[in-house]
């Protein structure tokens, strides 16, 4: 196993690809020049084909050539298992209504030969940058996307078939490391028993509001065997910094008044030790074993100082202790984030 090189913050590129909205390629620029400029180098940027059917990694590449950028100063994650095709359709069908202003469509492509397909148009799409660190993308969407047992376990034949192509491309020295990335962490679990991962990405799942025990055991184990972990997600897709969307499931105060009235009192917390939420996040999400790094985007160049700020933040031990008392964090944590 080859330990991935991580600092504290990663930059995310899914606003690259035209996330939600359509980014004109001048902010593009200036949001990869912040990220450059501020960032620990060798910078990582994390992005995936799936980002706007490719149009992340595109995007991406030309910024970094546009700043003059060499290869060996940045280090990009690149996420496989969608092939940017062609546009026949008045609106892309992969992912419809999330990507906005794409020339393209893209296809699932989760085998051997799909992922090797991924990984040459990929670097393909990034030009003068290859991606050195690869991983399986969504594969627990892949597996939930079944229609019986027998088409899950034909799934994950091919999700192991994609990891061995990712490994034959490490041992031919195309890459530096393999890993995975999922919101649902008991797939990671599960492929990891399978897979001698080098390191471990996990979205929506250790968070303030949201730390199951079973996941703090399963990070604990992955810490005892040197696998690094990257953090992502860390707002639960935007609620706890103020959206009314939970895991990118949109909620109501009626339907959900469990969930309203915990951000409520986190809130109250923050408020009384004058800590803004997004920094309590982050914070809470360094502190919990194997973290090494915190996996973040925003869609403004001016916020990326900020993102930085935030990884670095240290909060006074009696925050931690008034969010245990309040009922807020489970106490098994105390030990984690008061040292």
């Amino acid at each position: 196993m080859n330990k991935a090189y991580l600092p504290s913050l990663i930059f995310g590129t899914s606003c690259l690809g035209n996330l939600y909205h359509i980014m004109d390629e001048k902010t593009k620029q200036e949001l990869v020049d912040e990220c450059l400029a501020k960032g620990h180098r060798p910078v990582v940027f994390d992005s995936a084909g799936k980002y706007g059917a490719g149009l992340a990694l595109e995007s991406l590449g030309q910024c970094l050539k546009n700043a003059r950028i060499a290869p060996d100063e940045v280090v990009i994650s690149n996420k496989l298992g969608w092939l940017r095709t062609a546009l026949i359709t008045p609106e892309p069908l992969f992912e419809p209504g999330v990507w906005k202003g794409l020339t393209h469509d893209a296809v699932q492509a989760i085998s051997y030969d799909g992922i090797m397909d991924c990984y040459h148009q990929g670097n393909e799409l990034l030009g003068d940058y290859t991606a050195r660190m690869v991983s399986v993308h969504d594969p627990d969407e892949y597996l939930s996307a079944a229609s019986d047992d027998s088409d899950e376990r034909r799934r994950y034949d091919d999700i192991l078939d994609a990891y061995r192509a990712l490994f034959d491309l490490k041992r031919k020295g195309q890459v530096s490391s393999v890993g995975i990335g999922a919101k649902n962490w008991q797939t990671i679990k599960h492929i990891s028993q399978d897979v001698a991962l080098d390191w471990v990405m996990i979205a929506n799942s250790m968070t303030v509001h949201s730390h199951p025990q079973d996941l703090l055991i399963f990070m604990q184990e992955l810490e005892a065997k040197g696998i690094p972990i990257i953090n992502s997600a860390v707002f639960n897709g935007g609620f706890l910094t103020g959206s009314d969307f939970y895991n990118y499931t949109l909620m109501t105060p009626e339907a959900n008044m469990e969930l309203y009235t915990w951000r409520e009192k986190f809130y109250k917390q923050c408020q009384n030790f004058s800590i803004a939420p997004a920094v309590a996040s982050v914070a809470f999400a360094r502190k919990i074993p194997g973290v090494e790094a915190i996996a973040m985007s925003t869609t403004k160049p001016k916020n990326v100082s900020t993102n930085i700020d935030m990884t670095n933040a240290v909060l006074p031990i009696t925050f931690w202790q008034a969010l245990i008392s309040e009922g807020l964090i489970n106490p098994n944590l105390k030990q984690f984030l008061i040292n």
